[in-house]
């Protein structure tokens, strides 16, 4: 039998089956019913008036051994179908069939229990993790909202005590919620699955089977909600069985993190912390990072660079975005000056005029970003082609900010001889938008 179900189911059913036995009526000289395992006795108690009924009852119940127990309730089913008992019968015979590990049995026992009382929460909680962990998202997701309805109305045993009641709810909450929450993952309705599955974590903070998904909704919802999803995708990490799967969890919730705070700087603290604590505690918060705005980055590179140093991009950069104060500074420099650049040609307009682009960004779109005029026509034998690199010498007069196009006059091929180094074309593009 799965692990996981082993360790949810037992905490919900077993945990009940450990009080005292239902123990239904007969005559009064007969012997009261001891069995173990059993679930807790309903609120009416139950009147076998048959003694020989009676006898088969408490004779099947009080099995010490698991296989014998389970042939006595099954013969104990067959021979009274209609028993007042039925619904007990079952339900011991559901949890003996888990103790043995026998998951088709103790399925089957369920929906035959369910078929009696559709309303009975540890045939749900059962079904509803069954399904939950076949992945048939349909069945946990019916069944589990069943079993949420149902616990409104479930009474506490009488031999149960309060402490007791209680968790057994919460350990039968968290199992529906599980079967809920998946369902609604699946089904991308990432509000409820956040709804549910949180609850769920509420009752299994170590289960990574729980937290993992809680995390992923979380991060997928819209507005993505990055706090919570990556502390449980850190948690996650840390309740991995395998340092396979902590590092691809951990690679991944590592890259979400960098994608909303700009930086690796402070997940090994959530990584750490998570270790230890399984929910975040008040006041925790993840800083977003904000990217500079473009008048922001020409700002910053008017502060740093003087205008010479600059490339054709940054100029672009500044003149489009920056503001006003930035964008007098340079183009005080720029203007009626001559520059010696290199440029990529998009198109020969004339033999006096071409379009060129000078930042990668636009030799990438294949854009003119300078429309340059010669002082005299170009010779045939020195006629560039488009897509061919030009070095020239040209004085900006104008530009038009949106979209960039620098107008440079007195255009000039350049030489070898003639210059000793015109500015190279851009590596960086014009911005960071």
């Amino acid at each position: 039998m799965n692990k996981i179900l082993v360790t949810i189911v037992l905490g919900c059913a077993i945990a009940a089956a450990a009080q005292d036995a239902a123990q239904p009526q007969a005559q009064p000289a007969a012997p009261q019913a001891q069995p173990q395992a059993q679930p807790a006795a309903p609120q009416q108690k139950k009147e076998i008036k048959d003694p020989a009924e009676y006898n088969a009852y408490v004779g099947a119940v009080q099995q010490q051994d698991p296989t014998a127990k389970i042939s006595g309730l099954e013969a104990f089913l067959t021979q009274y179908p209609n028993s007042v008992m039925k619904e007990d019968a079952l339900e011991i015979l559901m949890g003996t069939y888990q103790q043995k590990g026998d998951v088709a049995k103790m399925g089957d026992a369920a929906k035959r229990l369910l078929a009696v009382n559709p309303n009975n929460v540890r045939a749900l909680a059962l079904s509803t993790f069954g399904a939950t962990q076949q992945q048939n998202f349909p069945e946990a997701k019916a069944n589990g909202e069943k079993g949420l309805q149902a616990l409104n109305s479930f009474a506490k045993p009488d031999n149960m005590s309060e402490a007791d009641y209680n968790t057994l709810k919460q350990q039968l909450a968290g199992i529906f919620h599980r079967g809920v929450g998946m369902a609604a993952l699946n089904d991308k309705d990432f509000a409820n699955a956040v709804t549910h599955l949180r609850a769920a974590a509420d009752t299994a903070p170590n289960d990574v089977t729980v937290i993992y998904p809680l995390s992923s909704a979380y991060l997928k919802q819209n507005p993505i909600d990055y706090v919570n999803g990556l502390w449980f995708t850190a948690r996650a990490a840390n309740l991995a069985p395998t340092p396979q799967g902590q590092q691809q969890i951990e690679k991944y919730g590592a890259s979400q993190y960098r994608k909303y705070h700009g930086s690796d700087q402070g997940w090994s603290d959530i990584m750490a912390q998570t270790k230890t604590t399984p929910f975040p505690p008040s006041g925790f918060t993840v800083t977003q990072y904000v990217p500079p705005s473009p008048a922001d980055q020409a700002a910053d590179i008017v502060k740093t660079k003087k205008v010479e140093e600059m490339s054709f991009a940054e100029w672009e950069l500044v003149l489009s975005e920056g503001r006003p104060e930035d964008v007098d500074k340079v183009w005080g420099v720029l203007k009626g000056k001559p520059l010696q650049m290199v440029a990529q040609v998009i198109n020969v307009a004339s033999p006096t005029n071409l379009k060129l682009a000078g930042s990668s960004d636009d030799i990438d779109a294949k854009r003119a970003d300078i429309d340059l005029t010669m002082t005299a026509a170009i010779p045939a034998r020195l006629m560039p082609k488009e897509g061919a690199d030009f070095q020239f010498e040209g004085t900006p007069v104008s530009y038009e900010p949106k979209p960039f196009v620098m107008t440079m006059k007195d255009g000039a091929i350049l030489t070898a001889k003639s210059t000793a180094g015109p500015k190279k074309p851009p590596v960086r593009k014009k911005t960071a938008q």
